[in-house]
């Protein structure tokens, strides 16, 4: 009877809640394979060290401060872990793991917009 109900625990889906200061982001279609600005396609294999890439916030634990869901963060394609949800790839970073945001354009607000 407990292999039943162990078997009927796994088949339940269950909310995630990303905790402390981590957020829970979908990388951008960039962060595989790309094109250069003359065509030529470039694959994910042939990473350049260097390159930032963008993310769009799923979700953000209670203490993060300074980004919100649905902002688009700049981060380094090394850093974070990699997990699958439901079938679809995220990214697990840290808050300090963001060089910058980019989020909707406010009144009177200042700064860079994308």
């Amino acid at each position: 009877m407990p292999a039943l109900d162990d078997h009927a625990r796994r088949d339940t889906k269950q909310a995630i809640r990303v905790t402390t200061d981590r957020l829970l982001v979908q990388p951008s279609k960039e962060v595989g394979e790309r094109k250069s600005r003359a065509g030529i396609l470039i694959p994910a294999t042939a990473n350049v060290s260097r390159r930032l890439v963008w993310a769009e916030v799923v979700q953000v634990g209670p203490t993060v401060r300074n980004i919100e869901t649905s902002d688009q963060v700049l981060f380094a394609p090394d850093t974070g872990f990699e997990v699958e949800i439901q079938g679809d790839e995220y990214l697990i970073l840290r808050e300090r793991d963001v060089h910058a945001v980019a989020s909707e354009r406010t009144e009177g607000g200042t700064g860079l917009y994308l």
